[in-house]
């Protein structure tokens, strides 16, 4: 009984500590590409489209850092530190959100809900690709006019 307690316990930490490492090589700074980027209510972004998202993992939190720097005047920033389990979290400077939610579906997938007072305004869903060096998000996001709409944005790890 001892052993396979034993075992049990060992398979659990190797599990957990490959699921860190694996979310941990998603760390760092990733950068969109507007060429292979697609919302639905203007087709292919503007050439001049410039958007870094810094991910950084440790266990079951994210930090998270973008900067649109579209508009070099005005560059848009986001920042928000959140547990990885759903749980609803302030996020704070923001005009159109006030709350986070941050789901790891699994070691390669992120569900993240901006919302306002609980609605949700944007979802957005990451998928890291094998490679470590890719990533794509897909999501539905409402225009401050109360549009919804959908988008696709492939990101390449810097």
């Amino acid at each position: 009984m001892k052993t396979n307690l034993i075992s049990v316990i060992a398979a659990g930490a190797m599990v957990f500590s490959a699921s860190a490492a694996f979310a941990a090589s998603h760390d760092g700074a990733w950068t969109l590409d507007p060429a292979r980027s697609f919302w639905s209510n203007t087709g292919k972004l503007p050439a001049n489209f410039k958007l870094t998202v810094n991910f950084t993992f440790s266990p079951n939190k994210l930090t998270y850092h973008s900067v649109n720097t579209t508009n070099p005047d005005k560059p848009y920033i986001s920042d928000h530190v959140t547990a990885l389990d759903g749980s609803i979290t302030p996020f704070a400077n923001q005009e159109r959100f006030n709350q986070v939610s941050v789901t790891q579906t699994d070691p390669d997938n992120l569900q993240i809900l901006k919302m306002k007072d609980g609605d949700v305004i944007a979802g957005e869903f990451w998928t890291f690709n094998a490679d470590g060096k890719t990533a794509i998000r897909r999501g539905v996001g409402k225009s401050p006019e109360g549009k919804s709409h959908a988008y696709q944005e492939f990101f390449v790890k810097q």
